[in-house]
């Protein structure tokens, strides 16, 4: 019975990271979002633009989900050096934004290939269609990653 409570409890506890983690997923995608679409209508929609776009957002949401993540959703490893804890994250991180700047890539050369999907809503909003399936992958990347390596261990 107490084994059955722990479990629930351990569940429940796992399920509210969760939310939380969506919540200040969510802030920073569209941190990150608003400023990879500030930069394209500004400078242009050309793939060097686009992607320096997605490299600026990323790094700035970036800094705000560490601050957020670690004072609202993952448990502070008090053995672990905050200095350490803040590389490990940026290490991650960077290895999402690699996963973000290439599956965009994937997703816009996806649409020069496919005759159908170059034209339309579809083709005029490319970059940001690739942008939410990128952020999506990434989203449970982190969250897999982050909970291994950073939050403090039972």
């Amino acid at each position: 019975m107490e084994n059955t409570i722990k479990e629930k409890s351990g569940l429940s506890a796992l399920i509210a990271q969760i939310l939380k983690f969506g919540v200040v997923g969510g802030i920073s995608f569209v941190i990150d979002f608003a400023v990879y679409s500030a930069i394209i209508a500004v400078f242009g929609k050309e793939k060097t633009t686009v992607m320096i776009a997605a490299f600026f957002g990323f790094v700035i949401s970036v800094i705000f989900n560490y601050v957020s993540s670690m004072k609202y959703v993952f448990v502070h490893d008090e053995n672990m050096d905050k200095r350490k804890e803040f590389t490990i994250f940026v290490i991650l991180s960077v290895i999402g934004l690699g996963l973000n700047e290439a599956i965009i890539m994937g997703v816009l050369h996806i649409y020069d290939a496919v005759a159908m999907l170059q034209s339309g809503i579809l083709w005029d909003f490319k970059e940001q269609i690739g942008k939410i399936i990128a952020t999506g992958i990434v989203m449970i990347y982190n969250f897999i990653t982050r909970k291994i390596f950073i939050e403090k261990k039972n």
